[in-house]
């Protein structure tokens, strides 16, 4: 009886466009953080959109969890949605604590390792940008959004092959010379990481709310 009142129901379809935005946002954090990564005066000038991409994403966030406390029915479970928009936006707020560290040791060069690791960051983020919109048409295209997100999960196993090059070069070409650089690689890194680990909740989340809708 629930089921086929919930069916009748008008859905509040405006969390889909929540979602869009929201990995609209997210897509230009990592392009923004990538070009960081070219060194050199890119450095301060993406950082600040970085940051902007980032407030944006969290007034969306915000958007997102008023919604879910005013809306009577939902697309989906209420819980499922705050996992996903909190997944989401943890992928851009761990964005901005790498630039903030960049920043803060003022690294103005990079390591190939850390340029592909910005490269995966960036296709993790398109095909979030893919998915998301995907679950307004769960049903139908639940294969389609269960294979995106085993892109994502893939590339977390290449950035972390990547991160583990990336130190071990770093370790060799630091070793000699008893200074921080080292330290402070290995800090760029763990961050970058970090990213790439984020954008795997998201595929995580959003598997999960597949299986448990379809």
């Amino acid at each position: 009886m629930l089921g086929w009142f919930r069916a009748l129901m008008p859905r509040e379809e405006k969390f889909f466009d929540l979602f869009a935005r929201h990995s609209d946002a997210v897509l230009q954090g990592a392009i923004a953080l990538r070009a960081m990564l070219e060194g050199g005066h890119a450095v301060a000038a993406n950082c600040n959109r970085v940051m902007e991409s980032e407030h944006e994403a969290d007034t969306i966030t915000r958007e997102v969890l008023i919604a879910v406390r005013r809306t009577f029915i939902t697309p989906f479970d209420r819980g499922s949605i705050r996992d996903l928009i909190t997944a989401m936006d943890n992928s851009i707020d761990q964005m901005q604590k790498t630039a903030k560290t960049v920043i803060l040791f003022e690294v103005d060069t990079f390591a190939p390792q850390m340029r592909e690791m910005g490269d995966i960051i960036v296709n993790a983020a398109r095909l979030v940008q893919e998915a998301v919109p995907l679950l307004k048409n769960i049903s139908s295209e639940a294969a389609h959004i269960s294979a995106l997100t085993e892109k994502i999960s893939a590339l977390e196993g290449q950035a972390d092959d990547l991160h583990d090059l990336g130190l071990k070069a770093l370790f060799k070409s630091s070793r000699e010379k008893n200074d921080l650089s080292f330290f402070i690689g290995h800090e760029v890194y763990d961050h970058l990481e970090k990213v790439v680990d984020r954008f795997d909740d998201v595929a995580n989340v959003t598997h999960g709310i597949v299986i448990e809708h379809v």
